[in-house]
This record gives C-alpha cells, sequence and structure tokens, in this order.
C-alpha cells in the first residue's frame, strides 16, 4: 500500500466509507446487455476468441451485446476472420472471483482472450500486490487451462474521472486505478504471450451510461476499435510466422 493511500485512510477513511455507502445507495443498477454470448460470425480464416471479465465486458451500458464491448469487437473482426466466440462475463465479479469461474469451465481451447476486469478489486480491499498476483494466475491459467496464445489486457479505467463518485472518493479510487494499472503495465511487459491495450476511454461527456460508472456504446466501440487493431495485428504475424 503507497503512503499516499495509507495517508488517505487515516485521515479520509470514515468519509470514504460514507461516501462509498452512499454510491452504492443511489447509483442507478443498470442490467447487463441483452443478447448472444456465443456465436460465429465473418469469413476467412478462424480465429476462437474468448471476451471475459466483469460488467463491463458483460455490457452494462448498452442496451444489447451488439451495441456493447463484444458485439462491437466481433463486428470488426468478423471483416477478416472466421470469428468463433464466447463471452464469460458477470457483474460484479473481481479477480478471484473471475478465477473461481473460470475453475468452473470445461477446459476449451482460444487463441486469444481479451480481459476485462479489476474495477472491482479497486473498489475492494485487495492490495496492490495481492491484485498482481491474481492477474499473474490469470495469465497462467488462460494458456496452461484454455490454450490462449494471445492474452489481450485491458487497463483499469480512469475512475478519478467517473461522473457516479464523489470527492474525495474519486480521488481516492483513481489513485488506486492508476497505480494498479502501472504494476499491471510492467506486469504484462514481462509476458511474451500478454499484450496491454493502451486507448485512453476517457469518460467524455455523453459517452457513459447513465450511471456515470459503466461505458456507454461510444465508449465501447472505442474500445472495440484498440481491441481488434491489436488483436487482428498479432493474429497476422503468428500465422505468417514473424516474430
Amino acid at each position: 500500500m503507497s503512503k499516499t493511500e495509507v495517508l488517505a485512510k487515516i485521515m479520509l477513511g470514515p468519509v470514504l466509507l460514507m461516501q462509498g455507502a452512499y454510491t452504492r445507495r443511489v447509483t442507478p443498477k443498470l442490467p447487463e446487455a441483452e443478447g448472444e454470448r456465443e456465436g460465429m460470425a465473418g469469413d476467412g480464416e478462424v480465429m476462437r476468441l474468448l471476451i471475459l471479465g466483469d460488467s463491463a465486458a458483460a455490457g452494462v451500458g448498452a442496451a444489447t451485446q451488439g451495441e456493447a464491448l463484444s458485439g462491437q469487437l466481433v463486428s470488426r473482426l468478423g471483416k477478416h476472420y472466421r470469428v468463433c466466440w464466447r463471452l464469460w462475463a458477470r457483474s460484479g465479479l473481481d479477480s478471484q472471483a473471475l478465477l473461481h469461474m473460470l475453475g468452473q469451465h470445461a477446459a476449451q481451447t482460444f487463441d486469444v482472450a481479451l480481459l476485462c476486469i479489476g474495477v472491482n478489486d479497486v473498489t475492494g480491499t485487495l492490495s496492490c500486490d495481492q491484485w498482481i498476483a491474481r492477474q499473474r494466475e490469470l495469465m497462467d491459467l488462460l494458456p496452461d487451462k484454455f490454450g490462449v496464445k494471445l492474452i489481450v489486457v485491458s487497463p483499469l479505467p480512469p475512475m478519478h474521472l467517473f461522473p457516479a463518485l464523489p470527492q474525495p472518493l474519486r480521488w481516492y479510487l483513481g489513485n488506486r486505478a492508476s497505480r494498479f494499472n502501472a504494476h499491471l503495465t510492467e506486469l504484462t511487459s514481462r509476458q511474451d504471450h500478454c499484450t496491454m491495450l493502451t486507448t485512453r476511454l476517457a469518460p467524455v461527456a455523453g459517452a457513459m451510461a447513465r450511471d456515470g460508472f459503466h461505458p456507454g456504446p461510444a465508449i465501447y466501440s472505442v474500445w472495440a476499435d484498440d481491441a481488434a487493431q491489436v488483436i487482428a495485428r498479432h493474429f497476422d504475424q503468428s500465422a505468417s510466422g514473424k516474430p
């Protein structure tokens, strides 16, 4: 735990707890996007894609999966590949719960996994070291059990800009998210089978869901663009045998 976080807990602890409880109480509980969570799309070389994670991966903030991350990503990749895809995601998941979920699934094979997890860890009590240890477990489990050749890691969003969060809670969670991201970037850079997205998904006016906490379709679109470009580049390099 950083010195800044320790001092914040000492000086602002009661305020942060009250604001957290208030925010949970008043923030609208949006449903996950409706629609299929697996399928096939497009023509070309077969790409087996797994999208997994928390409420953002599940499409909260979009009405349908077509408007959410999964649908927009599959639509883009389907222009060049035969995409066989699955979405394993649920609102409220943290990293440990995602590891448990993956443990319940039977072994099967995917070429690419897009990973979106961590907001619920930031709002929880995990230390940064504990969180990174769980990310390392995920990065080991996906290739070992599911044959994943490329893990595309989504960074934590800029929580210091979330409209739903009052100050100083917004600052506190934003600081934690930023620190988690810095360590995640370092971890990902040391893993040959991992790459981290770099597009800044800033919650500009009108782009977020009405709860002020989740992405809206416009942000999912930018996210899908970034992921599709990264996945296609790595997939094509792998198919051609280039380093």
